[in-house]
């Protein structure tokens, strides 16, 4: 695949690394593809109008099955065999929402209130990720109570649009957790430990805890920001705030995912360029750059969460255009 050069890229072109380096609103079934949209905001909502409930009451529920429960622990040791650069990170676990302003009945909102337990990457791979991952599912219709035993880390995708109305698509590399190879939005998590959450406090006052929702809600936005920084190398001068957009969860190992849209004020070209050096190189092998009319067609190609991404954005481009 060709590396960038100077001037505009066209439609389908991509830019490639060096060789060597490394009703929900929506329920649509493409087979990977398949999504659930869990909220709508496609007015963007800014930080400020993006609330948390962090609490152990959105932690991870044991399975009752002794057995399943005990799977976990050996699912991590395989893949850790497999994979040994695999570590243990804590994550922010999706518990479900509740929207302040919006539509409870359409599942959009113009305000909202996520809520947030604690998790971590070694019991998503033991849950959501594992062989037997369906059998970690609840038999409720209520999305949060259905997966209530599966680790659910809510992700982060960033719907990135240059000054040509691009958007930013990469292709995942081959060391990854998930759909190596795989078109994607960048993105990964937003990280306890970069506000200093390692656990829950056994207590607080009520100003501590609407203080540490507040940063938690904050690395939200900040959290997005960084991947894209780090994933795609655009220095964060050049992005907007992000806005938050909604969540979309995967059918397949009921992924869930937080989509924020930020305008970069760079071209398509100029994003390429710098591309070439970003600090998270072996995480993608190519950069594409996809016409907003193409990005749905584009987002079969994903999985289900980012492909519910395309989707949240669709709905939500003409207002933020």
């Amino acid at each position: 695949m060709a590396e960038s050069g100077s001037g505009e890229m066209a439609s389908g072109e991509e830019a490639g690394r060096p060789r060597g380096a490394g009703a929900g609103v929506e329920d649509v079934e493409h087979g990977a593809g398949a999504y659930s949209l869990l909220l709508a905001c496609p007015a963007g909502v800014p930080a400020s109008l993006l609330e948390v409930d962090f609490s152990p009451v959105y932690d991870r529920q044991p399975h009752p099955d002794s057995t399943l429960e005990s799977a976990i622990e050996k699912t991590w040791e395989a893949r850790l065999a497999a994979q040994p650069s695999f570590f243990n990170g804590t994550k922010f676990r999706y518990g479900g929402y509740k929207i302040l302003t919006g539509s409870e009945e359409m599942k959009w909102a113009t305000s909202a209130c996520l809520h947030l337990g604690l998790t971590d990457y070694k019991t998503f791979v033991g849950t959501n990720l594992s062989p037997d991952w369906e059998r970690f599912l609840a038999p409720d219709v209520d999305d949060a109570v259905k997966c209530r035993h599966t680790a659910s880390p809510l992700g982060n995708g960033a719907i990135v649009k240059t000054a040509d109305h691009k958007i930013i698509v990469l292709q995942r590399g081959s060391n990854v957790g998930e759909f190596p190879h795989t078109l994607v939005f960048p993105g990964g998590h937003s990280e306890p430990e970069e506000i200093g959450i390692k656990d829950h406090l056994l207590s607080s006052s009520d100003v501590e805890k609407r203080t540490l929702e507040r940063k938690v809600a904050e690395e939200m936005f900040e959290g997005i920001t960084r991947e894209v920084v780090e994933e795609t190398g655009i220095p964060a001068s050049f992005l907007d705030e992000p806005l938050f957009i909604g969540i979309s969860r995967r059918v397949v190992n009921v992924r869930p995912t937080a989509f924020f849209f930020i305008k970069c004020t760079l071209s398509s070209s100029q994003v390429a360029e710098y591309y070439q050096r970003a600090a998270d190189s072996f995480e993608s092998s190519h950069l594409l750059m996809v016409p907003q009319d193409e990005l749905l067609q584009a987002g079969k190609k994903m999985p289900g969460c980012h492909h519910g991404g395309a989707a949240l954005y669709d709905m939500a481009r003409k207002i933020l255009n």
